[in-house]
């Protein structure tokens, strides 16, 4: 894999930069994915867990399911695709990730400036007044309840769910005003998160793509590295830091 002198000058101009992340580099890490031949939704059925219909049907069975997920993600560590996007926030002002995962493994491994579409598996929040709810011990047998008598879910976006409003606008906002976008490990199909990398091309950004697979982006990036993240992204950053020294 080579690195082009137009991507390496860009990030050693500390330019506005987006970086969207998808659930390939999430995979790289051993977090199961919910799509291809090993996805989670192979083995359940998304429709009785991932609602809101069947969490109020219910929430039992909703909760043994996130939990049991919860309990597969505190198992994963960060790979290196996340902690060179975290090396990177250290020394780039204007860079921001635009995650579609709920794992919170970018926070793990040290970014900061992190944009969740989907929410975080590892917060809750109310169902009645959507209040944010304090870390504690979740028992499916005896659910805890918000003060306004809701029900504790798992903070994330089920299916039928709008996106956050205000993480959406954000990201739609940086992707229209970077010169440099990132689309690393997703499969640009999943949509309005799929819209972003065209936005940030329409508007004159330099699109960059790091995923083993040819996707729907494919044709309309500037530069593709046909690699996991944790090969492409370390190499990326390499050739940035050896210019600069």
């Amino acid at each position: 894999m080579q690195v082009s002198g137009t991507l390496t000058e860009l990030l050693r101009s500390d330019c506005a930069t987006v970086v969207l992340t998808g659930a390939g580099i999430s995979a790289e890490s051993g977090v199961p994915t919910f799509r291809g031949k090993d996805g989670l939704w192979n083995k359940f059925d998304p429709r009785e867990l991932a609602t809101f219909s069947a969490f109020m049907r219910n929430p039992k069975l909703v909760w043994e399911w996130y939990l049991f997920r919860r309990e597969l993600i505190s198992k994963v560590e960060p790979n290196p695709g996340h902690f060179t996007l975290a090396e990177m926030g250290e020394h780039l002002s204007q860079l921001h990730i635009v995650t579609q995962n709920v794992d919170n493994l970018h926070q793990r491994a040290g970014s900061t400036n992190v944009i969740e579409l989907h929410g975080n598996i590892e917060r809750n929040k109310c169902v009645e007044c959507n209040a944010p709810m304090a870390e504690f011990e979740i028992d499916p047998d005896n659910l805890p309840t918000c003060q306004c008598g809701g029900r504790i879910r798992p903070d994330v976006v089920w299916f039928g769910e709008m996106l956050p409003e205000a993480a959406i606008e954000t990201a739609q906002q940086e992707a229209a005003a970077c010169k440099l976008f990132f689309s690393v490990g997703t499969s640009a199909e999943v949509y309005p998160a799929a819209d972003l990398p065209m936005i940030a091309k329409k508007n004159g950004a330099y699109l960059v793509e790091v995923n083993p697979h040819a996707t729907p982006l494919t044709p309309y990036a500037d530069e593709v590295f046909a690699a996991p993240s944790g090969e492409a992204m370390p190499l990326i950053w390499h050739a940035v830091r050896e210019q600069s020294s």
